[in-house]
């Protein structure tokens, strides 16, 4: 058997937080099923996410169940916990891009350069991103259902659009 330790992620600060030049970030906006939580952890590893923010409603990231479906990912993305998201947003020295039904071809948008910070803000599963947080995203995107002239289901799963937009933001970054 295998033990790890890992140091319990403290609320940010109420200040700003400076990103890394040419990073991407992510924030959890209250994402509730751990199995999400997990595979998003393990998207943003893969990735090259190194901050995730967990927005106050968020699951717990050392749930059994998110730690194994991380996959070991906990050991190389840094957790921050959010206890005041619109002052944090507000504080963010970045490009704040938002995934909403209603937004912009994520694969016809100008997305941010590779060289600008940007976080990527993703939603709670039946009730998506905050109202008053999504007054607040500079950019909002969507992934277009294929084909688009069919019926198809409401939405993607949290963490499967996560992992098709980090996707396309590395690969035009």
């Amino acid at each position: 058997p295998l033990i790890a330790v890992f140091t319990l992620p403290e609320p940010a600060s109420s200040q700003a937080f400076l990103p890394p030049e040419g990073s991407l970030s992510l924030l959890l906006d209250r994402v509730q099923d751990p199995g999400n939580l997990g595979t998003i952890l393990r998207s943003a590893d893969w990735f090259g996410v190194q901050d995730v923010f967990l927005a106050a409603g968020t699951a717990d990231p050392y749930a059994p169940k998110v730690v194994q479906a991380t996959m070991g990912a906990l050991a190389r993305v840094r957790l921050h916990r959010v206890a005041d998201s619109l002052t944090f947003l507000r504080g963010y020295e970045g490009e704040l891009l938002g995934t909403f039904l209603d937004g912009e071809d994520l694969y016809t948008a100008t997305l941010p350069p590779a060289s600008s910070p940007h976080l990527l803000i993703m939603g709670n599963e039946g009730q998506g991103i905050h109202p008053e947080i999504a007054s607040i995203v500079g950019r909002r995107l969507t992934i277009p259902a294929y084909p688009r002239d069919r019926e198809h289901t409401e939405s993607l799963n949290v963490a499967i659009a996560t992992s098709l937009l980090l996707a396309e933001l590395r690969r035009r970054g």
